[in-house]
């Protein structure tokens, strides 16, 4: 089973590391993970060997404290905060002690020994205050550093310990309330911006409201839980107000702000059988809705479990970091042994001297700012692009998309806007068109692509009452088969009517025909003859030729339309969009081996389609990206990445959004490496003090740190 627990004070991937050196050998415990930006650990564990009150036991013994996890935002909140003012006061008492004992010494032994420049030793009350300062300072490691030493694990907090322990036994003691003072600040402030990073998740959260006006079978209303509607209720929502469910209008009509899921900057026009979407705006007119879903199940809890889900899929910059990490520690330590012992032994020099130059290179061995800066990176990025309408499920997947450099399209839906609409029905063989229309109507009503759908509409649309269909085959790929009146009909694509082999000359130049203006023929047939054609048009996508243009520009060298549509039609869409290659009337089977071929020779390939026929060849891409349809439920969870507004220029800016996210990683990366390279090389030359290690990198932390978050601005890597 897998335990999910909340650690309190979990804000940096070293006390991860911790965690995971203190269970994993841990009878029973199969498989760890953590979310360090919501402070989670996840234990998949063996309940009859070690139990949830076991596991949060073993963490206490470590100097931590966890609890199981439940989904309550409110306490969540009210708890961190908490801890995060408990630390800040505590930080601020030690920054006004240590203000303090530099007052008291100015004023009774002068400037010059304030500053170290007298040899002397301070005055009683300055250490004092000194050692005060210091010890609140450390106050927040004090148990998780013992807990490192009986477990001979040389953690961030061990090194600290070590090296304000070393200077007050040198007699530095205003240096060593100045290096706890510093490293509290620095972990306050770290916290702070995890935070920041988790609120822009746990924002997501809050979209939808709360409570829902539920109306009565009497006509009146009442208030209650979201959480507590029943689906089949109804809902009255007024202008202004956010949906709190999802559903579908049943009364009036309105315009809903959909930016909050889709990320669209125009409202959308809602009226009677229109769905809506939790966390969306109603902007004009009060409207009442249907409740389709629970709230766990609404399209935005889903989106949010998402986003939260991705943190935990390390992406390979993240993977990297953490090896790195893994042995660039203990180097560091063994650098700072050598300097404290090799020059005494070899050349003579000043134990004192070297011992101290040897805890300045401790403090510089802490790589929390290197780690630490990756993940929040990633989760600002995640949450932004959720907030432009792109739902990215996993680390991974976002830098993946930076390496894409070829694309396949499917079309109907994703080059096309989905909508097909039937412009002529053809009769042979002696029906009529309204028998064409019965037999279509009667099979593709029992199915869910998007030409049955617009057929059926067709027929409504009509008048027509198809005849109940008996044994229902869908064809994958070819169409589809049922019985009607004791007789069994096919309808299906130009390519599956000829491997029927019913097809004639005059019939394939018709066909042909009618794709060439860019129209999708479905032929309806018994097993004696063709009983007749349906063409239908689907509209290219507005955006459709910009997008790719955009596609190119980002650096993707080869488009192509994978698409199970006959090759004319298909053509005319090409031309228009301006596809590289088109591949037409594909079995499913067949685009998973046009994605190979592209593989073999792009090596990163990307996958657009609907997220339901086009799964197996998303699956095989590298990235598969779902055209949303706003909430559809497979493309959610089949596809790495779901466009939720359905927009193909989405792509282009995911594409620059990873090179950004990238871009900031690295530069992190340099600056924690290049701060940390040249602090050592002035620590051996003697030119570093305890005080100004600890100073550069809380500064290097917060730098990056603060880079990180600057990917929370979506608007920047808009293209």
């Amino acid at each position: 089973m897998t335990t999910a627990l909340r650690i309190h004070g979990l804000d940096c991937a070293d006390e991860a590391a911790e965690l995971r050196a203190a269970l994993q050998s841990r009878a029973g415990v199969s498989q760890l993970s953590f979310d360090v930006l919501r402070g989670l650990m996840f234990v998949e564990h063996d309940e009859s060997r070690i139990s949830r009150e076991e596991l949060i036991a073993a963490v206490a013994q470590i100097g931590m404290h966890a609890e199981a996890w439940q989904e309550d935002r409110e306490k969540e909140t009210d708890a961190g905060e908490t801890r995060r003012s408990g630390r800040m006061w505590l930080t601020i008492l030690s920054g006004l002690l240590l203000v303090a004992a530099f007052g008291v010494h100015v004023t009774l032994a002068g400037w010059a020994a304030a500053f170290g420049e007298d040899s002397s030793q301070p005055p009683s009350i300055v250490i004092a205050l000194n050692l005060a300062a210091t010890v609140l300072g450390v106050s927040l490691v004090v148990s998780k550093a013992w807990s490192s030493l009986l477990r001979a694990r040389l953690d961030m907090n061990v090194l600290m310990l070590a090296a304000i322990a070393g200077a007050i036994g040198l007699g530095e003691f205003s240096e060593a309330a100045t290096v706890a003072f510093l490293f509290a600040l620095s972990l306050v402030l770290e916290s702070w911006s995890v935070s920041r990073a988790r609120r822009a998740v746990e924002a997501l959260m809050q979209l939808a409201p709360e409570t829902a006006c539920v109306l009565r079978p009497d006509g009146t209303e009442a208030i209650m839980p979201a959480s507590e509607v029943p689906v089949g209720s109804r809902l009255v929502v007024r202008p202004g107000d956010k949906f709190p469910l999802d559903g579908q209008v049943t009364r009036g009509e309105t315009t809903v702000n959909q930016a909050p899921i889709t990320g669209e900057s125009l409202p959308v026009v809602k009226r009677p059988g229109d769905e809506v979407f939790a966390g969306t705006i109603n902007q004009d007119g009060a409207v009442e809705v249907l409740v389709a879903k629970l709230a766990d199940d609404s399209t935005l809890a889903r989106i949010v479990r998402l986003v939260a889900d991705a943190q935990r899929k390390r992406s390979p910059a993240e993977q990297w970091v953490e090896t790195f990490a893994r042995y660039y520690t203990p180097a560091v330590m063994g650098l700072a042994v050598a300097i404290m012992l090799l020059p005494p032994l070899l050349a003579g020099g000043s134990w004192g001297d070297w011992f101290y130059q040897g805890l300045v290179l401790l403090v510089i061995a802490c790589p929390c700012a290197l780690v630490i800066s990756t993940p929040v990176s990633m989760v600002a990025a995640l949450a932004s692009a959720a907030r432009q309408g792109v739902l990215v499920k996993g680390a991974n997947y976002l830098e993946m998309a930076s390496r894409l450099r070829a694309i396949a399209f499917d079309k109907t839906g994703t080059l096309t806007e989905g909508r097909p609409e039937v412009t002529e029905v053809i009769a042979l063989s002696g029906h009529t068109e309204r028998e064409v229309l019965d037999i279509a109507a009667a099979i593709e009503s029992r199915s869910q692509h998007p030409l049955a759908t617009a057929i059926v509409r067709y027929a409504e649309s009509h008048g027509v009452r198809p005849p109940p269909a008996d044994d229902f085959q869908s064809l994958p790929g070819q169409g589809a088969t049922a019985m009607l009146s004791g007789q069994r009909f096919w309808i299906g694509s130009h390519r599956a009517f000829q491997l029927r082999g019913q097809a004639t000359p005059e019939l394939h130049e018709r066909l042909e025909q009618l794709g060439s203006r860019g129209h999708s023929v479905v032929v309806i047939a018994n097993d004696e003859h063709v009983c007749g054609l349906i063409a239908l048009s689907d509209k290219v996508r507005a955006n459709a030729k910009e997008s790719l243009a955009a596609l190119r520009r980002a650096g993707i060298r080869h488009l192509v339309m994978l698409t199970g549509d006959n090759f004319s039609t298909a053509r005319a869409v090409g031309q228009a969009v301006g596809v590289d290659a088109i591949r037409a009337e594909l079995l499913p089977e067949a685009k998973v081996a046009a994605i190979e071929e592209l593989l073999a020779e792009h090596h990163q390939v990307g996958m657009i389609g609907d997220g339901v026929n086009d799964a197996p060849a998303m699956v095989r891409a590298s990235l598969g990206i779902a055209m949303g349809t706003v909430g559809t439920g497979t493309a959610l969870e089949t596809a790495d990445v779901v466009l939720m507004s359905d927009d193909l220029s989405r792509v282009a800016w995911l594409i620059a959004h990873s090179h950004r996210t990238l871009r900031v990683i690295r530069q992190n990366i340099v600056a924690s490496l290049g701060i940390k390279a040249a602090f050592v090389v002035l620590t051996i030359l003697g030119h570093v003090t305890l005080w100004s290690a600890i100073a550069a990198d809380m500064s290097v932390s917060l730098a990056v740190t603060f880079n990180a978050l600057r990917l929370l601005n979506s608007n920047a890597a808009r293209s």
